[in-house]
């Protein structure tokens, strides 16, 4: 499955998996428990494939970052713990993306970004290929 159907919920923990489109919102399940709920467009939603990185020179989509830690773990759980230190956090991501921008890219986003790679991984939905998009290069 691409990151094109995962949804961040602003408020609510880990990750959805969009399932319908309703006129006041959406249809969602939840990753952590499988659960369904339906979730009003006022709620802050962010798809996965429409979230970059910020890097010193661009913005590196979230799917380029994703594809970097799975092949550094060798398709494994990230080898850093979400609840490490701020200094263990920016160490693990800059031997994945060595030119993040430190001044925009928080601890918590880092931490985010391994929360949402372990979970997808633990869910078997770690493909992070290009989706039919890939005319860009």
């Amino acid at each position: 499955m691409s990151l094109d159907k995962i949804l961040a919920i602003s408020g609510k923990p880990g990750l959805y998996e969009l399932k319908a489109q309703t006129r006041s919102g959406f249809v969602v399940e939840s990753l952590l428990d499988g659960k369904k709920q339906s979730v009003s467009i006022r709620h802050n939603i962010s798809v996965l494939s429409e979230i970059a990185i910020y890097t010193l020179s661009e913005e590196v989509p979230l799917r380029e970052v994703m594809a970097k830690i799975q092949e550094k773990e060798n398709g494994q759980k990230a080898s850093v713990d979400p609840k490490d230190s701020k200094e263990a956090l920016e160490e693990y991501f800059f031997s994945v993306l060595p030119d993040f921008d430190e001044d925009r890219v928080y601890a918590s986003d880092i931490k985010k970004v391994v929360q949402w790679y372990n979970l997808l991984t633990e869910k078997g939905l770690a493909d992070f290929s290009e989706g039919e998009s890939s005319e860009e290069e």
